[in-house]
């Protein structure tokens, strides 16, 4: 089921957040010597940028794709992820919130894994303290963790369904963590060994850099958020996405209120 339509432009507007998402992860990497943009104004242009057309893209999802039922569902889920947050807190990388954006997005579709991805983000930063120049990356990470998992096919039922997204959620787990290092490895001063973002540099050579970085710092970080995301789908998948599936078949979502 679906509990948030992506019309044409609703899917357009996640299309192009998208883009200027990678943009604002992958900017090092198109930078060249003679490049419009250089260290100092790329990250504040594009800390600018991405919240404000993050912002444009949830209010045109919440203009048509989402009545009332889906929005008590987004407010329940987005709740309780935040409440599960601070209780890893990404210590030894135990991020106790990503299998549930997994299932929400795999039992209601993309367009819901994408909003509650980055409303569960935004919610947990405002009730623990951490809102910052950081959050916009998290919070589109995050949107993109629940997208994908919307997009998984959809035939797959039964264990392997647990399989599939018990998979989906260690890759999402590590990618999530490789791309908040790009957030901020290019003012990761001082690490040594060849590790420090060079800019304008050769692209291979700062890629080079980069995954010698995240592996020499963050990789048990990474692996940690990877193998609970497993545990948990493991452990809570069948009855979670259960539950989820049975309050989507009451809830009706898209047909009209009585």
């Amino acid at each position: 089921m679906t509990a948030v339509a992506l019309r044409a432009r609703t899917g357009l507007a996640v299309a192009l957040i998208s883009v200027a998402g990678l943009l604002a992860f992958f900017w090092p990497f198109l930078m060249g010597r003679h490049s419009v943009l250089d260290p100092t104004s790329a990250p504040l242009v594009l800390a600018l940028l991405l919240p404000a057309l993050l912002a444009d893209v949830l209010v045109e999802i919440a203009s048509g794709g989402l009545d009332v039922k889906a929005v008590a569902m987004l407010g329940v889920l987005a709740a309780v992820g935040a409440a599960l947050r601070p209780l890893g807190a990404g210590t030894a990388g135990l991020e106790t919130v990503f299998f549930l954006l997994v299932l929400g997005g795999r039992a209601f579709g993309p367009g819901f894994g994408f909003v509650l991805g980055a409303t569960t983000l935004f919610g947990s930063a405002l009730l623990t303290g951490g809102v910052g120049p950081w959050l916009p990356f998290q919070m589109i990470g995050a949107a993109w963790v629940g997208l994908g998992a919307g997009l998984l096919p959809r035939s797959v039922r039964g264990r392997a369904e647990l399989v599939l997204l018990a998979a989906y959620g260690a890759l999402a787990g590590l990618l999530y963590g490789w791309l908040l290092n790009l957030s901020f490895w290019p003012f990761a001063t001082g690490v040594g060994g060849g590790l420090s973002f060079a800019p304008g540099g050769p692209v291979l050579a700062n890629l080079h850099r980069f995954v010698l970085y995240s592996v020499t710092t963050s990789l048990g970080w990474d692996l940690g958020r990877a193998l609970t995301d497993v545990v948990l789908i493991a452990v809570t998948g069948r009855a979670v996405l259960g539950a989820l599936r049975r309050a989507g078949r009451r809830a009706a979502f898209g047909a009209p209120a009585a």
